[in-house]
C-alpha cells in the first residue's frame, strides 16, 4: 500500500470524526438549547480564567524544547544510583518532553545499557508534569495543588527509582527491553537531531522555527483538551446536586483514595482534560486526597501511558512500573490529604 493511499485514507478518518463531532454538537444545541449557550459561557469564561498563567507555561515549555535542552537528558542517567534517580526525576517532573520523545529515548537508553532504575524514575515523574501543565493545574486548582502535584512527581520518580535499584542485579532489569521489532526501531529513533544548548532561541531561523511549532503545539492540545473539559464539568456540575459524591470519594470514606485511584485512573484521558472535570468533582463532594490520587495516577497508570509503554518493556519489569505507580499515587494522595 502506498503512503499516499495511507494518507488519504487517514484524511477520510479524520474528515468522518470531525463530520461526526459536527453533527452531534448540532444536536445537542437543538436538544438543549438552554444548556448549550450556558455550556458556551461557561468554557468561554473558564479559558479566560486560566489564559494568562497557561501562556506563560506554554512559553516557558516552547523554550525548553527550542533551546536543546530536552536533548541532553542521557547526562541525567550517568553515574551512581542514588544521584541518577534524584536527578532524573527532577528533569522528568520539570521537563515538557514530548510524547514521541520520551518512548524512543527511554528505549535507546536502556538499549545502550543505562540501568533501569533511572529510566524508570523518569518515565514515572515525566507524564505527570511539565511547566504548562504545572500553570494549568494553578489557574484551575489553585497552587496548593500545581506545588502538591510538581512534588508527587518527583517523589514517585525517586521512590520508584529507588525500589527499582534493590533490582538491579536480576537479568529482567539488566536486560529489561523486549526483544521485537518495535523496540529494536525505538532504540535507535528520536524526535529529532541532537543540538547544541543555547538560550536565545531568537537568533537563528530553525530555533524561531521550532519555538513556533512547539508554542503552536502545545496551544491547540490545550485547546482541544481543555474545551470538551469544561464542558463536561459544566454537565457534571449540572447534572449532579451537591455533596452527591461525598457518599463514594468525600472526605469521611477511608475508601475515597483507593476508589479514585483504581476506578478512576484506568478512564483517564489527558492530563490537561482532567482538570476542569476534577474540579466539577471536587464540588461535589470528592475529597481532596482522593483528586490528588486521580490525577497522579492517571498520568502514569492510565491505558493510554501503560499501552505505550507495555510493547517495549519485558512482563516483570512492566508489572513493577505499575505497581510503584499504583502505590506512589495511592501514598501522593494520603500525603496530600494529611498535609492540607
Amino acid at each position: 500500500m502506498s503512503e499516499q493511499t495511507v494518507a488519504h485514507r487517514h484524511s477520510n478518518k479524520k474528515f468522518a470524526l470531525q463530520g461526526i463531532c459536527l453533527f452531534l454538537l448540532i444536536g445537542i444545541g437543538i436538544a438543549w438549547p438552554e444548556h448549550s449557550v450556558l455550556a458556551a459561557k461557561f468554557v468561554l469564561w473558564g479559558l479566560f480564567v486560566v489564559a494568562p498563567i497557561v501562556i506563560l507555561g506554554i512559553f516557558l515549555a516552547a523554550w525548553i524544547i527550542a533551546s536543546g535542552a530536552d536533548a541532553h537528558i542521557a547526562v541525567a542517567f550517568e553515574g551512581k544510583t542514588l544521584r541518577t534517580v534524584m536527578t532524573a526525576s527532577l528533569i522528568g517532573a520539570i521537563t515538557p518532553v514530548c510524547g514521541v520523545t520520551v518512548l524512543p529515548l527511554m528505549a535507546g537508553l536502556l538499549a545502550a545499557g543505562v540501568p533501569l532504575a533511572p529510566i524508570m524514575a523518569f518515565w514515572l515523574s515525566s507524564p505527570i508534569t511539565d511547566p504548562a501543565m504545572l500553570a494549568t493545574t494553578a489557574a484551575t486548582l489553585g497552587l496548593s495543588f500545581a506545588i502538591g502535584k510538581t512534588l508527587a512527581a518527583f517523589g514517585l520518580g525517586v521512590f520508584g527509582g529507588a525500589i527499582t535499584g534493590l533490582f538491579a542485579k536480576t537479568p529482567w532489569a539488566s536486560n529489561a527491553l523486549r526483544d521485537n521489532g518495535l523496540a529494536r526501531q525505538l532504540s535507535a529513533e528520536r524526535c529529532g537531531a541532537a543540538r547544541t544548548f543555547d538560550p536565545w532561541v531568537w537568533r537563528t531561523r530553525a530555533r524561531r522555527r521550532s519555538f513556533s511549532t512547539q508554542f503552536w503545539a502545545t496551544t491547540r492540545l490545550i485547546l482541544i483538551c481543555l474545551i470538551p473539559a469544561f464542558t463536561a464539568e459544566y454537565a457534571l456540575n449540572a447534572a449532579l446536586t451537591p455533596g452527591s459524591l461525598a457518599a463514594y470519594v468525600g472526605e469521611d470514606q477511608w475508601w475515597a483514595i483507593p476508589a479514585a485511584v483504581f476506578v478512576g485512573a484506568p478512564a483517564y484521558i489527558d492530563g490537561y482534560a482532567a482538570l476542569p472535570l476534577t474540579r466539577g468533582l471536587i464540588e461535589n463532594g470528592m475529597s481532596e486526597g482522593a483528586a490528588m490520587a486521580f490525577l497522579i495516577s492517571g498520568g502514569v497508570v492510565s491505558i493510554w501511558g501503560a499501552l505505550a509503554i507495555a510493547p517495549v518493556l519485558k512482563l516483570r519489569p512492566f508489572l513493577l512500573y505499575l505497581a510503584l505507580a499504583l502505590l506512589g499515587s495511592l501514598a501522593a494522595g494520603y500525603v496530600f490529604d494529611w498535609v492540607v
